[in-house]
């Protein structure tokens, strides 16, 4: 059995309160390890890796840059949003992972009419660590994936908890600007590093304006290196928005990639609290 709750659909990603859900559509034997990976999310490629899968993972996106060798070497299927499904079709993949937000549900869709597909949906720490949990699983390599997770575990449960979070407005984006709200994982990871998300009433990733900022009383702003790369010159832009909040550059993949990038995050963290 998964770690996790799931199930066995066809078509349609169910709105569920599931960590995730095994979208598939011939299901087929667990007792044999998958062969043949094909991974759509940068950061369970990252995963595949730290679990010893180089001959398994058959396919990657041109957005798996971690790590650098895969990233040059593996076949690409595309991106996370225009996945070419006759590369995976040419590759005969017996799992491919996908991810609920960073996919297209059309895509995943049509890959799982042939493939097996693992739909991930990571909103807090916790999912993210029952999800390496299947991976391992699925691909017999459940010891070094209960090691990596139990790593990142104790790595989280060292952080200092700060007595006061700091009120925090997250962007990701520039043109319009967009935030971290409620209920993603950014939104979950900024508690661990002593804020409190200033749009967490908002869903998902809204646009907000320079008055949503100023109304937001946020004493600090970060800017996300990805998915837009802000840079130093952003700062001082949004410090005249704001002239009394802290503004920083921050680095993106420490708070939005679940999956052994999680290794790295509470050192980061723990330095972002000063």
């Amino acid at each position: 059995m998964l770690k996790t709750t799931g199930f066995f659909i066809a078509h349609g990603f169910p709105t569920l309160p599931y960590f995730y859900i095994m979208f598939i559509q011939h299901p087929r034997s667990h007792s044999s390890p998958a062969q043949r990976i094909i991974s759509l999310v940068p950061s369970i490629t990252e995963v595949l890796y730290n679990l010893g899968l180089e001959q398994e993972t058959v396919g990657i996106t041109k957005f798996c840059v971690h790590p650098e060798h895969w990233f040059r070497s593996k076949p690409r299927i595309g991106g996370t949003k225009q996945v070419h499904i006759n590369r995976i079709t040419d590759l005969q993949p017996d799992l491919v992972i996908a991810n609920k937000e960073e996919n297209v549900q059309e895509q995943v869709e049509e890959i799982a009419r042939n493939f097996p597909v693992l739909l991930t949906e990571i909103q807090n720490l916790d999912d993210a660590l029952n999800m390496l949990l299947d991976i391992g699983m699925l691909t017999g390599t459940s010891e070094k994936a209960i090691g990596l997770s139990q790593q990142i575990h104790a790595g989280f449960k060292a952080l200092p908890k700060p007595t006061n979070l700091k009120n925090a407005a997250y962007l990701i984006w520039k043109k319009p600007y967009m935030a971290a709200g409620g209920g993603t994982f950014i939104d979950s990871m900024l508690a661990y590093a002593g804020f409190s998300n200033a749009f967490q009433d908002k869903t998902r990733y809204p646009v907000v304006t320079e008055d949503d900022l100023r109304q937001s009383q946020c004493q600090e702003i970060l800017l996300s290196s990805e998915p837009y790369p802000f840079k130093d010159s952003d700062i001082k832009e949004l410090q005249d928005i704001l002239p009394n909040a802290r503004v920083r550059l921050v680095d993106g993949e420490l708070f939005s990639w679940y999956g052994s990038r999680l290794l790295h995050s509470p050192g980061y963290f723990a330095q972002l609290m000063y």
